[in-house]
């Protein structure tokens, strides 16, 4: 496929660092939009799934619905950022994102939860915005400073992720004595975030960072073929080093999602209110994200491979306090920031090594594929674990967890002793 777009002027070496400036600052604008609307489907669709189905066996569906959305949509958006740039991808997220958050309402009120999963699916889309715009960070980034340009992006999702899940309640009594059920009504909020996010991005990511890295590099941007996802997945098989950081980014995230997804359920089974769900919820976040500069810093000064290894142990230390907590909901809240903690760590070590192991053409490519690898893998572990906290308990799914880091945590030490 050949671009359709023209490509940008070559900047001087100044306007490059402005220009590096300007498309951070606007990344971070829509992170922080983004922020805002991704945890209020986090935090309430397995409620809404439990309402709208009438058994807590199907809760954990509705945000699997989302990841499995996230993750079918990878590939397409990746191959319309390939060919129209970042801008046209990141916006056309969000539009399908504030689409489905008015599918979900729509599905509440008529008690479908067909209708219901069909919504969190495109949903996701908004949360595949904001892990793009990560890379998106990255295509102008010096090499050296590249976990530095991914974190710090990702970090900037904090603000909006803390205050997320936080604005459920007082947004859910805006709909009491509706029709709107109190648990859909804050995804009317989210819709409206994101389409404000889509302008963001649609007016200001100009010129795209994209498009302006092949420019900038046109004896390395390749032909359409080198761009192509059949390259994407042959420049992965031939780098053992993008297969680890292609392994770690899905591992890390499954345990994260899979976990995540059932502790409202797991709190409430132990009554903490919906106000309390938020607080925990919002801990979690601010592990996921408010300390990305930290893990970008050291997978920059240290090398990518120490902090997939502390990624591991962060990982395995939140399944622990989590899965022992029972009703001491102050474990459960650190169980869980501790596991957005190991999130970031092996997001963004995960993230920059694949985007150094992989050719410059590829890129685009590699990076829809390891967004599509994550979220499918999210996605299955997410629904197995509605059903695993039904059949057995949520202290077993945090043991199942530990299983899933293995070989991750097994190719790490191969690669630290090869290369050592």
């Amino acid at each position: 496929m050949t671009s359709t777009v023209d490509a940008p002027d070559i900047p001087g070496p100044e306007a490059l660092s402005a220009l590096r400036r300007r498309t951070n600052a606007v990344l971070i604008a829509s992170q922080i939009l983004g922020g805002l609307g991704v945890p209020i489907g986090i935090a309430l669709a397995p409620m809404l799934a439990t309402d709208v189905s009438g058994t807590e066996a199907l809760s954990g569906l509705a945000p699997t619905a989302s990841v499995a959305g996230t993750a079918l949509l990878s590939l397409p958006l990746a191959a319309l950022m390939n060919s129209r740039g970042r801008r046209a991808g990141l916006v056309m997220a969000y539009v399908i994102g504030a689409l489905g958050a008015g599918i979900v309402v729509l599905a509440s009120v008529v008690e479908s939860f067909a209708l219901l999963l069909l919504g969190m699916a495109a949903f996701g889309a908004g949360s595949l915005a904001t892990l793009q715009a990560r890379f998106a960070a990255a295509d102008l980034a010096e090499p050296d400073r590249r976990g530095r340009a991914i974190s710090h992006v990702i970090w900037a999702t904090t603000i909006g992720s803390v205050l997320g899940p936080n604005i459920s309640a007082p947004a859910s009594r805006v709909f009491t004595d509706t029709s709107i059920p109190k648990e859909a009504g804050p995804f009317l909020f989210a819709a409206g975030i994101f389409a404000v996010a889509a302008a963001v991005v649609a007016v200001l990511l100009r010129p795209d960072p994209l498009l302006t890295a092949r420019a900038l590099a046109p004896q390395e941007s390749g032909t359409a073929q080198s761009r192509s996802l059949k390259a994407g997945i042959a420049a992965v098989a031939a780098s053992p080093m993008a297969r680890l950081a292609l392994v770690t980014v899905a591992a890390s995230h499954t345990v994260m999602v899979s976990i995540m997804v059932m502790t409202p359920v797991d709190l409430g089974h132990h009554g903490a209110d919906l106000q309390l769900v938020g607080l925990v919820i919002s801990g979690h976040i601010a592990g996921m994200y408010a300390f990305s500069p930290v893990m970008g810093w050291l997978a920059d000064r240290f090398g990518r491979l120490s902090v997939i290894g502390l990624a591991v142990g962060l990982l395995c230390c939140a399944a622990l306090l989590a899965g022992t907590a029972g009703p001491s909901h102050g474990q459960t809240a650190a169980g869980l920031f501790l596991l957005g903690l190991g999130w970031s760590a092996g997001l963004v070590a995960g993230s920059a090594l694949l985007t150094d192991s992989v050719p410059q053409p590829a890129r685009a490519a590699v990076q829809g594929l390891s967004d599509l690898t994550m979220n499918a893998a999210a996605g299955i572990g997410g629904a197995a674990a509605g059903l695993i906290v039904a059949r057995a308990s949520y202290g077993w799914l945090n043991l199942v967890g530990v299983c899933v880091l293995l070989p991750m945590a097994a190719l790490a030490v191969r690669r630290a002793l090869k290369k050592a």
